[in-house]
């Protein structure tokens, strides 16, 4: 167990891709596992769900993080039940795929920019504190390789585009900031990852493409993005910090 007496706080864990994921996946190491999400019920199902059959701690908590006052609540219940925070993973995230920017509203914009880059911003800002008091902490903030791939209408967004890269470079600037106080800052990039909902949202012909694109010759599941976290905040990563990593199967291969 890498993560025995660790908190692990994981936002927009609630749904069926890489939040889930992630969360289990830190469970399964032996994490106490805060299931955050914005949703009204699914992070308080989920949370026991994790805690009944993998025998950890999870606290389920409601959170859209671009409110602030319920991010500052999120850390205050994490440190009542807990004591400490020991990892945070920044996985929430929306996006509104083939919307242009011609058509595109104020509304979109702010929503995706507010909860994909400020809910980032707003959730490193106030678990730092303690992390700093502790002398020790691992973020990890989920980029996408949309933050450097060239666009495309219907796959991705200029607003989602732009919180990513966004995001990217927020990473490694807080690494630079915090590394005094062994806090480690890293990233990761996702490609296209697989759930159940976005096959229904764009259709078992665009996965079977994804596949073909991808030199390993499958497309990615929130599993492949789990172990990613796993080993960045782990022990095994101990001089890695300031990094993005790539996980795309070989499909966005970049200098």
């Amino acid at each position: 167990m890498k993560f025995t007496n660790k908190v692990a706080i994981v936002t927009g864990a609630a749904g069926a891709g890489i939040g889930q994921g992630i969360a289990r996946g830190l469970a399964k190491e032996g994490a106490n596992v805060v299931v955050s999400d914005a949703h009204a019920k699914r992070p308080f199902s989920l949370a026991e769900d994790i805690a009944r059959s993998m025998g950890v701690r999870t606290l389920g908590i409601q959170c859209d993080v671009s409110n602030l006052d319920q991010v500052n609540n999120m850390v205050t219940k994490t440190m009542d039940t807990f004591g400490r925070i020991d990892i945070l993973i920044n996985n929430a995230g929306v996006g509104f795929p083939g919307t242009k920017v011609v058509d595109m509203s104020d509304e979109t914009w702010d929503r995706t920019i507010d909860i994909c880059l400020k809910g980032t911003f707003y959730c490193c800002r106030a678990v730092l504190p303690i992390m700093i008091s502790q002398k020790n902490g691992n973020i990890v903030n989920i980029s996408s390789t949309a933050a450097w791939e060239v666009g495309k209408a219907g796959v991705a967004d200029a607003p989602y585009v732009s919180a990513k890269a966004g995001v990217t470079a927020f990473t490694r600037m807080l690494a630079g900031e915090v590394g005094e106080y062994n806090i480690r800052v890293n990233g990761i990039a996702p490609a296209a990852i697989w759930n159940e909902f976005v096959e229904r949202q764009f259709g078992k012909k665009y996965w079977e493409n994804v596949s073909k694109l991808c030199l390993v010759g499958r497309y990615g599941t929130p599993d492949d993005i789990a172990k990613g976290v796993v080993f960045l905040v782990s022990d095994d990563a101990s001089y890695i910090t300031g990094e993005i990593m790539t996980i795309a199967g070989g499909r966005s291969m970049h200098p």
